[in-house]
Formats: structure tokens, C-alpha cells, sequence
């Protein structure tokens, strides 16, 4: 049943709470659809499904929401009460309770959806050009020599690097390229300090660190030409720039991304806890492979004892396996003379059974030659006697031919041959084809009598 035959029903019929529900929410699909809404949030809970559950409100009023996990991971940050907010929702009813809610779909932070727009724009492009793929990303060594930072010498990310790299790997030197990580002048100064890293060639990987803001704090991040300049970084890159749930577009171009500045630190390197079990576990496998190594090599050197015989007994063995081949060979090469010598008289013998008469033989092609020469000049005669005869019939058959003794054919204007004078007038195109031609004419007379 439509809800414009629902609504009339209700006007004649008493409804029940779900029946005026379920035809409210239909309203409000039917009538209500995507719009973007600003305000701010209030009573914020992410529940353990993943779901966001929210109140939006300005000044005056206040409506619920929800964003289901799949959109809220898309979002790119974790709102907190009190921030404000632009979403993208459709109104629905939660028929049953009769409460009203904003089913959101796209959430940014008010006033940045400039910024969100041109972020996805600058995502687009590069990962249309394939600068997020994979495959173009380089590995990041296991056990770097030295390690680089990119960040700010008054960041906190800093600190927090250099705490993690000091606990981990204290035993690997880090080298840090000083850059403004906020600002007008940030890119061009982030630019500048992956130039000098990528110039020097001292570390084995690069940090590219700052920590967490909003969209505008970490913008210089988002420049089309940095992202670039990371790509093309013949050192891997790990960045770590803002919190988990930040994301630039520096990240989908470095080579591997972490979700925040001490992360970045814990990547770069390995602790020196898990390298000290590393060694200890290849030191055993080394002692395992030396000892089957040694047990092998007793086993071989036990085997090689029982074979050791003196040369003389050598010698002789050796002369006696020497004479035995010896007299192998004679009686093999024996075998095979008189093999041979009685293939080759059976096939002398077969030779001069088969052999022909040549003489006898040019004598019979002699003869068929003779007769094939006869029998081909009778058949050339008489084709020929043939092929006059159908000359001489098909020149006394022609129609044409009586045009040589004075004859001609008449056309009209059509084409068909003329038979009968009498259908002839006055001034009617002819053609006459004699021997030599065909010539136009024009009849002048009505009667042919006339002119003579």
C-alpha cells in the first residue's frame, strides 16, 4: 500500500502507534533526502561494534545521530564533544521508540570542507598516477645504518622519537633535518630538509614526524609537490604526522605509514631486546649446524677407514680388473669384426641377386619412347584436324559474317533490330552496323519508294 493510500486510510480508520510510525518514516524517506547539517557535538559514544552514536545541536535544538562503523572509518578523524561538525545525513524514524535521527553518511569538520575537498581532489590525482601503489614502494631495511628525521627541533613528536629510537636502538645514530611542520613556509622548509637528506646520503631510512592537530594544522602535509618529492625519495620513508585516525596525503605516498610519531620510531628499527634474541636464536642454530657438521664429517672419516687399503693391494687390484677389461675388449671387438664381415658378404650377395640388366632395361625404354612419340603425334593430328572443324563451322556460323558481303544490320533507337520497313517513320533515329563500323542514320521518308 502507497503512503498516499496509507494517509487516506487514516483519515476514515483509528491506527495504532506502529502503523503512525511506519508511515512517519515513510515521510521522511519519501520526502527527505541526503543534505549536509552543521553543529555541534554533544554526548559522543563509540560503541564496541564501531558505531558512532551522537547528539548534533546548535543554540535552540538538538537531534541524535548514528554513523554505522563502515562510514565512520572513512572519516579520517575521531570527533570529540564539542567539536563542530558538517555531516551529510538523510532523516530517519526509529519506529520503535518514535524517535527521529540523523542517519549520517559523510562527516568534516565545519568550516574545512574546502580543505576535505581538495584533499580528496590531491588523493585522487596522485593515486590515479599510481603513487599509492604498492608495487613502486620501496622496503624499509631491517637494520638500518643511521636513521633521519624531517620534523621540527621544538616538536614534541621529536622528543617522542628520540625517546623511542634511545630505548630501542640506542646503538644506531640518528641524524635530524631540521623543517617548519606548520605554516605558509612549512612545505617549502619540508621540501628543503628531504632535499638535504636525499643529497648527503648518510641514513638508511627517513622520519617524516609531526604530531596531531586539525585539518588545517596539518595541511602543509596534504602539498601535491611534497607528496611528490616524498615518492620520488630514493631513501624509504615512514611518516607518522598527527594521531591514528589522521590521515595526509604524504602518507599514502611514503613508503610505509605509521600511526603516530613514536610509532614512525618503533618501525624504523629493531629493539635491542628483539636483536639480542635474534642473535642468541642464530647463535643455536650456528651450534646445531656445526654439530651435525662434525657427527657427518665423523661418520665420512669412518666410512673412508674401512675402505683404506695399502697401494700394493691397489695395484694388484687394479692390474687384475686391468687384464679383465683387456680380454673383454678382444673378444667384444672379435665379435663384433666377424658380425660385421658376415653382414657385409649377405649383402654382396643380395647385391649381385638384385642387380639389374641395363642394357635390357634401355632397350625397353627405347621402345616406349618410340610409341609414345607415335601415339602423340596421331593425337596431336587429330586434334588439330578437330579443332579446323570447329574453326570453319563456327566462321559459317557467325552472324556476322554475311556483313563482309555487303549486308548490314538495322538498330532503332532501342537497340532492337529492325525487320519490317513498314514501321518506320518519318525522321527516326536508326544504327546500321555494316563490316567495318556502325554508322547513325535518319529515316526521311514515310515510303522507301520514293527515293529511286
Amino acid at each position: 500500500m502507497s503512503f498516499s493510500e496509507n494517509l487516506n486510510k487514516s483519515v476514515s480508520e483509528i491506527l495504532s502507534i506502529s502503523q503512525l510510525n511506519r508511515m512517519v518514516g515513510m515521510l521522511f524517506e519519501r520526502e527527505l533526502s541526503l543534505m549536509w547539517i552543521r553543529g555541534e557535538i554533544s554526548n559522543f559514544v563509540q560503541a564496541a561494534s564501531g558505531h558512532w552514536y551522537f547528539t548534533l545541536k546548535d543554540e535552540r535544538a538538538a537531534v541524535k545521530g548514528v554513523m554505522f562503523r563502515g562510514k565512520a572509518a572513512s572519516t579520517g578523524f575521531m570527533p570529540r564533544s564539542g567539536d563542530k561538525v558538517e555531516v551529510r545525513a538523510r532523516v530517519s524514524l526509529y519506529e520503535p521508540r518514535g524517535d527521529f535521527q540523523l542517519q549520517v553518511e559523510m562527516m568534516r569538520r565545519a568550516g574545512q570542507g574546502d580543505l576535505h575537498e581538495a584533499f580528496l581532489r590531491i588523493k585522487q590525482k596522485l593515486e590515479s598516477e599510481g603513487l599509492f601503489d604498492s608495487a613502486r614502494k620501496k622496503t624499509i631495511p631491517l637494520f638500518p645504518k643511521a636513521i633521519g628525521v624531517v620534523t621540527s627541533l621544538t616538536a614534541a613528536a621529536l622528543q617522542d622519537v628520540l625517546t623511542a629510537l634511545a630505548r630501542r636502538a640506542p646503538y644506531v645514530p640518528v641524524i635530524i633535518y631540521p623543517s617548519l611542520v606548520q605554516g605558509q613556509e612549512a612545505v617549502a622548509s619540508l621540501m628543503s630538509a628531504l632535499e638535504q637528506a636525499e643529497q648527503r646520503q648518510e641514513v638508511d631510512v627517513l622520519l617524516l614526524v609531526r604530531g596531531g592537530g586539525s585539518i588545517e594544522d596539518l595541511w602543509s602535509f596534504n602539498d601535491e609537490q611534497l607528496a611528490r618529492l616524498v615518492a620520488r625519495c630514493s631513501i624509504p620513508v615512514i611518516s607518522g604526522v598527527g594521531h591514528e585516525t589522521d590521515f595526509t596525503v604524504a602518507d599514502f605516498v611514503a613508503d610505509l605509514r605509521a600511526p603516530t610519531p613514536t610509532a614512525a620510531a618503533e618501525l624504523a628499527c629493531v629493539s635491542g631486546q628483539e636483536l639480542s634474541r635474534r642473535i642468541h636464536h642464530a647463535v643455536n642454530v650456528l651450534n646445531r649446524i656445526q654439530q651435525r657438521q662434525l657427527e657427518m664429517a665423523g661418520m665420512r672419516m669412518d666410512k673412508a677407514a674401512a675402505r683404506l687399503v695399502s697401494p700394493a693391494q691397489l695395484l694388484l687390484r687394479y692390474g687384475q680388473k686391468n687384464s679383465h677389461l683387456l680380454q673383454s675388449l678382444e673378444k667384444s671387438f672379435r665379435r663384433k669384426k666377424d658380425a660385421l664381415q658376415t653382414r657385409v658378404t649377405l649383402l654382396n650377395n643380395s647385391l649381385q641377386y638384385n642387380k639389374p640388366d641395363i642394357a635390357k632395361e634401355r632397350l625397353r625404354v627405347n621402345q616406349y619412347t618410340k610409341r609414345l612419340e607415335q601415339l602423340w603425334s596421331f593425337q596431336m593430328s587429330k586434334r588439330v584436324a578437330s579443332l579446323e572443324k570447329l574453326d570453319s563451322n563456327l566462321r559459317n556460323m557467325n552472324p556476322r559474317a554475311i556483313l563482309g558481303r555487303g549486308f548490314s544490320i538495322t538498330y532503332d533507337e532501342f537497340g532492337n533490330i529492325v525487320r519490317d520497313p513498314a514501321k518506320l517513320g518519318a525522321n527516326q533515329r536508326l544504327r546500321l552496323e555494316l563490316e567495318k563500323g556502325i554508322q547513325n542514320v535518319v529515316v526521311i521518308k514515310d515510303n522507301p519508294q520514293e527515293l529511286f
